[in-house]
């Protein structure tokens, strides 16, 4: 049995077809790639038909190209760059109808570099600012005062899709943040009681002078609506554990988020899956890999962390 694999000029027909129905070009990238996968077009080539759609050009066939290159003006390069600063050296020059090398020329000559996007979790409000402040001043003051790395217990949730698309970079000039987003604000049901259980269990067993110890786990976790609920408030009581939350919308100094969902981020760049089970034997794998070190670098450097949101007077640091 055969498998069809669509050419360029059938999947072009059908982002026409679903821009005369007046969906978005992000709306058909997805079901392109919902219904073939691989063959789908790319986000960025779908955004460019959509493009020349909208200016009256149906034409599906590539055009033939002359002999003599193609010239364009800054302001057409300027353009592209403020509808999606990420595309690639060879997405802009297809756009353009050029080679890389002068897409480049061009870029440089517009005084343009490639920075690494960067995902942030919220847009932060005054009194965020101020409690990010405070609350990192008193940490930086308790830990001079008597240190309590050693004690901190930390860990959070984190979604393992089956695509797992890669971040991009993008254009921007010297000086300036790169582009930035806001992360999807995703939630589900956790199981956090039956964590917090296991994880007493597992220090019970692995460091068995910890039941023993007056000064017990201080457990770091953000105020999300499953952490703050009764029965986990509850539980922790009987493990006489305190509690210590970030300020909100802090990724940036939770250790799960700036080190550990970070690094995984990386592994997971690019990588599909196709079945729960293949997630879990990669996720089990790629923990496995990891050394004692890695664990206790990211919690080591919090208190670094905590000064850079000082000296930044609250506002997400660089």
């Amino acid at each position: 049995m055969s498998i069809f694999v669509p050419n360029k000029v059938y999947l072009r027909g059908i982002l026409l077809h679903y821009f005369i129905q007046k969906k978005s070009a992000a709306e058909a990238h997805r079901i392109l790639v919902q219904t073939y996968d691989d063959n789908a077009l790319s986000d960025t080539t779908c955004r460019d038909w959509f493009r020349r759609f909208k200016n009256n050009d149906f034409e599906l066939e590539d055009k033939e190209r002359s002999g003599t290159p193609k010239k364009f003006e800054d302001e057409e390069l300027e353009q592209l760059l403020d509808e999606d600063s990420s595309q690639t050296l060879s997405e802009l020059g297809k756009i353009l109808q050029v080679d890389e090398s002068t897409v480049s020329k061009r870029l440089k000559g517009l005084g343009m570099i490639q920075k690494q996007g960067h995902w942030v979790s919220y847009e932060l409000k005054p009194r965020d600012v101020e409690r990010r402040f405070g609350t990192c001043e008193l940490l930086l003051q308790w830990q001079k005062r008597k240190g309590f790395l050693h004690r901190i217990v930390t860990g959070d949730e984190k979604w393992i899709h089956s695509d797992n698309p890669k971040r991009r970079k993008s254009w921007g000039k010297p000086g300036h943040a790169s582009t930035s987003s806001a992360k999807p604000n995703i939630h589900g049901s956790k199981l956090l009681r039956l964590q917090l259980m296991l994880l007493s269990r597992a220090l019970k067993e692995k460091r068995p002078l910890y039941a023993q110890r007056h000064d017990k786990g201080i457990l770091l976790h953000d105020n999300a609506r499953p952490h703050v609920a009764k029965p986990v408030k509850t539980y922790l009581e009987t493990l006489k554990w305190e509690v210590l939350p970030p300020p909100l919308y802090s990724p940036d100094i939770a250790p799960s988020d700036f080190h550990l969902f970070r690094s995984m981020a990386h592994g997971l760049a690019d990588r599909r899956f196709h079945s729960y089970e293949e997630a879990q034997k990669w996720i089990d794998s790629w923990i496995a890999s990891k050394d004692m070190s890695f664990f206790r670098r990211g919690i080591h450097v919090l208190p670094e962390r905590w000064e850079k949101v000082v000296s930044s007077d609250g506002q997400y640091f660089k």
